[in-house]
């Protein structure tokens, strides 16, 4: 019964010691990793999120064809000033000529403009280039004109 009320006791004060050891030694700080941002946290995720918030607004009738073409107009133009400003620059190709990313290094994609992996800018070559020039000029030509800013 001595060795159980010892054992007890010793339980007790590591016990004790694992909860006042904070408060004790209060100069030792906790280093937390770091949390990457959560892709609909950033400027680009919000401005596709409300895109396809309103693309299922418009669909269910809760927006009239005007408030779509204005609220399409305006996140359309809030993403890609997102995506402009996550590009990394123009970067120099690898020796192979493929596209490489500045985080994940070459992609077996020969056309792609954006990571398949984490969505950054890929590095160009010159038909990359193209493309890219192409694939930016695309959305907005598609883009129907905005009744509400012709005034």
């Amino acid at each position: 019964m001595l060795l159980e009320a010892l054992a007890a006791a010793l339980v007790g004060v590591a016990a004790l010691w694992l909860v006042l050891q904070p408060v004790l030694a209060p100069g030792r700080e906790l280093h937390r990793p770091v949390e990457p941002l959560d892709p609909e946290e950033t400027p680009r995720g919000i401005a596709l999120a409300a895109l396809k918030e309103i693309d299922f607004d418009r669909e269910t009738g809760k927006l009239s064809d005007a408030d779509y073409r204005f609220l399409k107009a305006k996140y359309t133009t809030a993403a890609l000033d997102a995506l402009r400003a996550e590009e990394v620059g123009p970067s120099v190709p690898n020796s192979t000529g493929q596209p490489s990313c500045p985080t994940c290094g070459p992609r077996p994609e020969p056309d792609a403009i954006f990571c398949s992996t984490c969505g950054l800018l890929l590095t160009a070559s010159s038909a990359s280039e193209t493309a890219r020039a192409a694939a930016a000029a695309r959305p907005a030509a598609a883009m129907p004109p905005n009744p509400l800013q012709a005034s």
